[in-house]
């Protein structure tokens, strides 16, 4: 019985690690396939072939997609949120800042999201602890940022970024109060949503103008990878995470995307990991995992 369970952790650890390594993995694939790629292009790649991959594995497990219904409605929104909108804004912020550190700003998303729960949406009460940790988090923001050294890229594409982070939060928020209480089944709720992804991005990579696409041998695996892997395979995987830990405990992946990201953007291309990104990134993963109540203070009582 121990050994059984000691192999459902181990499972569950390294199914943890993967889907960090595939988060962080999809920002320097990015840059790689903006080399032949315009930012509509790269998008509408990436949303077919990951299209494929949760389609292709809701066919072999005979789940389909959704019934039509208001749920579709839901998707289009989720679709824009979660999907379309990021992932340009992420397109063209990284055609002007490094990979690693939209990866870091990206990593601003927990942060995000308990403002729109606590601020905007209201569904989470505005506590001292979470106070304490918004206020870290925003502080650490701004190291990252770093305005008053070289920057690593323009401030559009930070701007750009931090705008997907943005989505990200507004998406989790709206899956959590709408399609979440709906009860369905992981695969054909992703699967639905990134075919109306697809079908939303169609326009903007047909008639964006732009030039032709440009697909070499590093623009080719960037964007396969990118797709199938990342997007795919890291939803499949995320889903999977979520069924085995809970929720709470699958969203720590917020913590090691960043790291990946900047660890693999720096072995591919040779991109600096600053001590403003360094240290400002650690204060704001700090406070999101002191508003998150993942850390403790010494002495502090629950």
């Amino acid at each position: 019985m121990k050994a059984r369970q000691a192999a459902v952790r181990t499972r569950s650890m390294l199914r943890f690690l993967l889907v960090a390594v595939l988060g962080g993995l999809s920002f320097p694939m990015v840059k790689l396939a903006l080399a032949g790629l315009t930012p509509a292009q790269l998008v509408f790649g990436r949303l077919v072939l990951g299209a494929v991959v949760l389609l292709a594995i809701a066919g072999l497990r005979g789940t389909g997609l959704p019934h039509f219904g208001r749920v579709w409605g839901h998707l289009v929104v989720a679709a824009a949120l979660g999907n379309v909108l990021p992932f340009t804004l992420l397109s063209y912020g990284e055609r002007t800042t490094d990979a690693a550190l939209a990866g870091v700003l990206v990593g601003s998303t927990p942060l995000l999201t308990l403002v729109l729960a606590a601020v905007v949406a209201r569904t989470e009460p505005a506590t001292r602890r979470k106070a304490i940790g918004l206020v870290l988090g925003f502080l650490g923001l701004v190291v990252v940022l770093d305005p008053w050294g070289r920057p690593l890229g323009s401030l559009g594409g930070q701007l750009a970024c931090l705008g997907a982070a943005l989505c990200y939060a507004a998406y989790f928020a709206y899956m959590r109060r709408y399609l979440w209480p709906l009860g369905l089944a992981p695969v054909p709720l992703i699967a639905g949503q990134l075919c109306v992804a697809t079908l939303l991005q169609a326009p903007a990579a047909l008639f964006s103008g732009g030039a032709p696409p440009e697909l070499t041998v590093r623009v080719t695996i960037g964007l396969v990878l990118l797709g199938l892997l990342c997007t795919g395979l890291g939803y499949v995987q995320l889903f999977r995470l979520i069924g085995e830990v809970g929720a709470t405990t699958a969203s720590a992946v917020n913590y090691l995307e960043p790291v990946f990201a900047a660890v693999i953007s720096t072995a591919l291309f040779g991109e600096p990991i600053t001590w403003p990104m360094l240290a400002g990134g650690l204060v704001l993963l700090a406070g999101v995992a002191y508003a998150e109540n993942r850390i403790r203070v010494p002495g502090e009582v629950r």
